[in-house]
């Protein structure tokens, strides 16, 4: 961390933070420093217990991490976030890595692994893109929360034309697959069409399929006269 700084990414959204872990206070202070000077939140940690203890804002965010930290390890942390199924980017940093660390780090899910001495831009740009791609997981997660809500509002009738309509079945096949008339089965397509918020049948079916119903198995209708 001893160049200039170059080509500084935009200015960091408020909403975000970064973490850093690093049992080092002069490396951690310098980190801390170095990522406040073009905007960023930072909480700063001297050892993993320290930020394994600490109740994380739920804002997008990245750790900054030392591999080597005095009690449990930075891949140590690694592996807990992963056991704990949190998606939080993690660039790692050392001053004693090796490849074998490095690919262990990587395989697990690492965002980067920078060795000290690393330049501040490689830092920053690092921590940027961390930051992007949590924001990103995260409105992923909220479309996918919002899409299943509104799969919860399907009567069971309406989710088994869904995946009948998924499985590419006209309404004169699903007609006859349930035992229903062919305008039933276009009142049910239609609601449901409605309450997934589709305006088209192919924005329909490719929310279905995020959703995984393509792979749904079909609950067979009881046999019953057709109804008018």
């Amino acid at each position: 961390m001893n160049q200039p700084i170059a080509n500084q990414p935009a200015t960091p959204a408020e909403s975000a933070i970064v973490y850093v872990v690093d049992d080092d206070e002069s490396m951690r202070e310098a980190v801390r420093t170095l990522l406040r000077s073009v905007g960023f939140a930072v909480e700063t940690f001297a050892s993993a217990e320290e930020f394994l203890a600490f109740a994380l804002a739920d804002i997008p965010a990245c750790v900054v991490m030392d591999v080597r930290l005095k009690g449990q390890s930075g891949l140590v942390v690694q592996e807990r976030l992963s056991a704990e199924r949190s998606r939080l980017p993690i660039i790692f940093m050392t001053a004693h890595g090796d490849i074998a660390m490095s690919v262990r780090a990587m395989k697990a899910g690492a965002a980067d692994f920078l060795t000290k001495p690393f330049r501040d831009q490689d830092l920053l740009d690092a921590v940027a893109d961390a930051l992007d791609t949590d924001r990103k997981r995260r409105a992923q997660d909220r479309s996918l929360d919002g899409l299943r809500r509104c799969y919860e509002l399907l009567t069971p009738r309406e989710r088994e034309v869904t995946v009948l309509v998924v499985k590419g079945l006209r309404n004169k096949q699903i007609a006859a697959e349930m035992n229903l008339s062919e305008i039933t089965v276009k009142i049910h397509r239609n609601q449901a069409m409605k309450k997934m918020e589709s305006r088209s049948l192919a924005e329909f079916v490719l929310k279905a399929g995020v959703l995984g119903i393509n792979a749904m198995p079909t609950v067979p209708a009881p046999m019953r006269p057709v109804r008018k």
